[in-house]
């Protein structure tokens, strides 16, 4: 089982979109509030289309619930800061995947809290700051997916 946090997010549209790939792949998807938007906001509704009944979500008070419900899993965070590449880890049944929010990324102290090797980046040509989180979301679920077989 995959597990994929999202810590803050702000933008509806794309946690919409990511419930949609959640419910399609399987993953389990985790909201570390504070959002920012009203949870049933239409457009969260609307990106999601009709997935919401088949993706598991749930909503933390703060990171350190959402890791104490997930049993302290091993964390892998994303960010365009990373020095290792998306694909060098072994992945493995109960690994989360941790993403920040679309405007600030994660914050530094989340960040300096997990081994450089557990840091990820997706590679991006030069001169690119980020990709859009909700694809962002879909390269790393995909790649932990094979490697766990699409089990």
């Amino acid at each position: 089982m995959i597990d994929v946090i999202l810590f803050e997010p702000e933008i509806p549209q794309n946690t919409g979109n990511i419930i949609r790939l959640c419910a399609n792949t399987g993953a389990r998807l985790h909201l570390v509030e504070p959002l920012g938007f009203v949870w049933d906001d239409a457009r969260v509704k609307r990106a999601g289309l009709d997935y919401h009944e088949f993706a598991e979500v749930r909503r933390h008070a703060d990171y350190a619930a959402c890791l104490t419900h997930l049993q302290q899993p091993r964390v892998f965070a994303f960010s365009s800061k990373a020095q290792t590449r998306f694909d060098a880890p072994h992945f493995r049944a109960g690994d989360a995947l941790l993403f920040g929010p679309e405007t600030r990324g994660l914050p530094a102290a989340v960040l300096d809290g997990l081994p450089e090797a557990q840091r990820l980046r997706l590679p991006m040509r030069p001169g690119q700051r980020s990709l859009n989180l909700s694809n962002a979301v879909a390269v790393a679920v995909f790649e932990v997916w094979r490697q766990l077989g699409y089990a």
